[in-house]
């Protein structure tokens, strides 16, 4: 089964400095069919303005995976962690049991991003943070694992969750395939471009939830950018 989410159909707030689509539930906007897609919980299309930001708030018992596409964001939290990400690098952090962290655009253009929530396999524990670069050129035309709760992944970002998230670049006519375990659920967004899900086609930041498939296909019909989470 195979459900295109357009990007039109998403929840929306503008906040002014954030102009935030939300893929799921969130915060104010409330939709009973669109909860969680399995473990994933949140995918949040963010465009933040320069010099603005998410001031230090708390979270906990979540792995939260944040995918700059443009420009960068400053992450500082509670345990004393600072570090900037920029596009086509990924950080993530695991709450455990309460963090603190704050999330800045300090770059003069607008920082665009997706923020994941996967539920973890077991509350609690030591929270913890971490960013790493995964350039566009060394995924181009292939999936590869950036955050993953298996050991064998091991040039992906560690995450608390039964769970991995994937990216690829794709040139016009390329394809990538992708084979989930029989008990999992996929979700993918094209950050740009144009693709198809085994024939099903989706647009630039439409969602694409996928269940009881035994393989998915990507086709990019244009140059595009792909995000995949698969999870329990």
């Amino acid at each position: 089964m195979i459900e295109v989410r357009p990007f039109e159909t998403l929840g929306a707030a503008d906040h002014g400095w954030l102009n935030a689509k939300h893929h799921f539930s969130f915060a104010s906007y409330h939709d009973p069919k669109r909860m969680s897609h399995g473990a994933i919980r949140v995918w949040n299309d963010d465009e933040i303005a320069p010099n603005t930001g998410f001031p230090p708030h708390p979270h906990a018992n979540m792995e939260i995976i944040t995918y700059v596409r443009e420009g960068a964001i400053t992450h500082q939290d509670s345990l004393g962690n600072h570090g900037r990400t920029e596009a086509g690098d990924v950080q993530v952090m695991s709450a455990g049991s309460g963090i603190r962290h704050a999330e800045y655009n300090l770059e003069p253009v607008t920082t665009t991003l997706f923020q994941i929530w996967i539920e973890p396999t077991k509350e609690g524990g030591q929270p913890t943070w971490g960013s790493k670069p995964f350039p566009k050129a060394d995924r181009s035309g292939k999936l590869v694992t950036i955050a993953s709760g298996f050991a064998s992944d091991i040039d992906a970002l560690p995450i608390r969750a039964d769970a991995r998230v994937l990216a690829t670049t794709l040139k016009a006519g390329e394809s990538a395939e992708y084979a989930p375990r029989s008990d999992r659920k996929l979700y993918l967004v094209p950050a740009t471009g144009r693709i198809e899900v085994n024939g099903i086609t989706a647009n630039a930041r439409d969602g694409v939830a996928v269940s009881n498939e035994n393989a998915v296909t990507i086709k990019a019909l244009v140059d595009a950018e792909i995000v995949l989470v698969e999870a329990a």
